[in-house]
């Protein structure tokens, strides 16, 4: 009976083994290859990532197929094609973000106001960068900030390219009232009013988000058409009328010059 209770205890503390998932395996036959800098078989591949070969067999073959790996005569693989427009799109989003910031810094110096550059996170619009104006008006979203698509002018502008369904769908989920209840929350109309927003290449909010603030915003778009960020000015609201400077002009040119450096062509305003 003791050696029975013994081995009863024996089983219930031996470690479970840990199971590696499988997009860890897809990870481990990425990074092999990029240590190893040259195309390599499955076999080296299980070899060095300490794997099965007959798991390694598997998921090679479904990555060749989603073209994540190339497959070479003798059966050498290397990283595919698909990784490239992966890569690719990345380093765009970098360049957008390196010319974006750039014209952010003459757009707040022109103005003497405060510059955003504004992207989106899933149903939030996020703030990728900032440069504070000269008059010391204090805005509360700084760099990170998360806000409302549908507390904001950029909010609606960053999905106006997406299709009617998709942009009901967003703001049915996604729109709640804001802490000053100004925020429009109808996914009808916002899914309207993002569009035509886009479409007019601007678009304004006074106080919807916090009081006696507004903001001016222009979509910076590709090629395509669609608004990959934005930039724009935060200003007492009593400024949006101001015609010296022309706040409305100045952030549709800065715009428009992001598009131009990044090589983005498209038609309408």
């Amino acid at each position: 009976m003791r050696d029975q209770d013994l081995s009863r205890t024996e089983v219930a503390v031996e470690p479970r083994r840990s199971r590696t998932s499988g997009i860890d395996r897809v990870l481990q036959i990425l990074d092999c290859l990029q240590r190893r800098g040259r195309p390599a078989t499955a076999y080296e591949i299980a070899r060095d990532i300490g794997a099965p070969l007959s798991t390694v067999y598997v998921i090679v073959d479904d990555m060749v197929e989603k073209e994540l790996l190339d497959r070479k005569d003798g059966g050498l693989l290397w990283l595919g094609p698909r990784l490239y427009q992966y890569g690719l799109t990345y380093a765009r989003t970098l360049d957008l973000l390196n010319v974006a910031t750039q014209e952010m810094h003459e757009l707040a110096q022109g103005s003497k106001e405060t510059v955003q550059i504004c992207g989106r996170d899933g149903d939030y619009m996020v703030v990728l960068a900032m440069e504070e104006g000269k008059d010391h008006f204090q805005v509360t979203s700084r760099v990170g900030t998360r806000t409302p698509l549908n507390w904001t002018a950029s909010g609606r502008l960053l999905v106006g390219h997406l299709p009617e369904a998709e942009r009901l769908a967003i703001f049915a989920r996604s729109a709640t009232a804001s802490p000053t209840g100004r925020a429009e929350t109808d996914e009808h109309v916002l899914a309207r009013s993002s569009e035509a927003a886009l479409a007019q290449g601007l678009a304004i909010q006074a106080g919807e988000s916090d009081f006696s603030v507004a903001c001016i915003a222009a979509p910076i778009r590709d090629n395509l058409g669609a608004c990959r960020a934005t930039i724009s000015i935060v200003v007492p609201d009593v400024k949006l009328r101001q015609k010296d400077p022309d706040l409305t002009s100045r952030v549709r040119q800065s715009a428009r010059r992001i598009e131009e450096r990044l090589g983005w062509r498209h038609a309408g305003p």
